[in-house]
């Protein structure tokens, strides 16, 4: 780990576990930033399916505090994981072995416990952040059986740590899956080393899951996606008053943390072959890689079509190459 040593002092200073701590601590608590009505899926953008209603069903029942408030707050990004999640439901189907699965800081890490019920344990994962609240938000409805919880950051999650610990251990050898939620963003821009540290707990054959949120080229198009997200979206959620005061708590630090779909791309590629868009929302896009082309391709070719309507999605669009866009 001496090649990280520096990463992780910069982790640890980062604003995740200083400036915004305590606006993280409160809302995984419940005791701010809820929205006045629980976010629920709009089953009419998304295909019948029962393997994908069921899931949508089981997970808005496992939801916690921090994922009320999260999905409240991301133009149709709760539509969104439940189509990651179905598409991960069908690659287990199809697959001989247990897929391994790490959701990394998705604060109570409903969508990974929910896959891991769902599925009884044919997929087993993994999910970690640094507040009690989430953990206890992730043991309300008993031990999960086929799932885990790290408390602690991402960065203190290493390959000793993971040898080490007994109930980690059937994590040792690789996740045939990762998924970075909108955390990354929270402790610097130093994608290169994030996606580096990340990537040695991958198989050779894996597949990272990106969802961030991006500078723009031009701040006007930030600027007018921003407000499509507060004043088309997060109305129905929040009132004009909360959305000011995350605006002043949270996003102006945040943004520090963001990157260019360019420079993402340039640390994409410094560790993986391909790198696919599978969703956008605005300033938000999600990215899947990988070094096993067919292994993407399996992946992608199991999910339904993004459910979101077409006035927020901008370019690059979905299943565009990341590389013929930046490039």
């Amino acid at each position: 780990m001496q090649a990280f040593t520096d990463f992780i002092a910069e982790c640890d200073r980062g604003p995740r576990l200083n400036k915004l701590a305590g606006f993280f601590a409160e809302t995984a608590a419940g005791k701010g930033g809820m929205p006045i009505r629980k976010p629920a899926v709009d089953t009419r953008l998304l295909p019948y399916d029962t393997l994908l209603h069921r899931f949508v069903e089981l997970h808005s029942r496992r939801q916690g505090f921090f994922d009320q408030h999260y999905h409240s707050s991301i133009p149709y990004r709760l539509e969104e994981e439940c189509r990651m999640a179905h598409a991960l439901l069908r690659y287990s189907q199809l697959n001989t072995n247990d897929v391994l699965l790490y959701s990394l800081g998705t604060a109570e890490g409903t969508m990974a416990r929910t896959l891991s019920e769902m599925s009884r344990g044919s997929i087993r994962s993994l999910s970690c952040s640094p507040n009690e609240e989430n953990y206890k938000c992730f043991m309300a409805f008993g031990e999960p059986t086929y799932a885990s919880f790290f408390l602690g950051p991402f960065h203190r999650l290493t390959k000793e740590h993971l040898h080490s610990d007994k109930r980690l251990e059937p994590f040792s050898e690789g996740f045939d899956f990762i998924l970075e939620d909108t955390t990354f963003q929270m402790y610097s821009p130093n994608r290169q080393k994030q996606i580096e540290f990340v990537a040695q707990h991958l198989k050779a054959d894996g597949i990272l899951l990106l969802l961030e949120k991006f500078r723009a080229v031009d701040p006007g198009d930030y600027q007018g996606r921003e407000s499509q997200k507060d004043f088309g979206f997060k109305t129905h959620y929040f009132g004009s008053k909360e959305i000011a005061r995350k605006t002043k708590l949270v996003l102006t630090t945040m943004h520090d943390g963001q990157v260019t779909l360019a420079e993402m791309a340039s640390a994409i590629y410094a560790q993986f072959s391909h790198c696919i868009v599978t969703w956008n929302s605005g300033n938000f896009y999600g990215l899947a890689a990988s070094n096993s082309r067919e292994n993407l391709r399996r992946y992608l070719s199991l999910m339904v079509y993004p459910a979101i309507p077409l006035e927020y999605v901008y370019e690059p669009e979905p299943y565009t190459d990341l590389a013929r866009w930046v490039t």
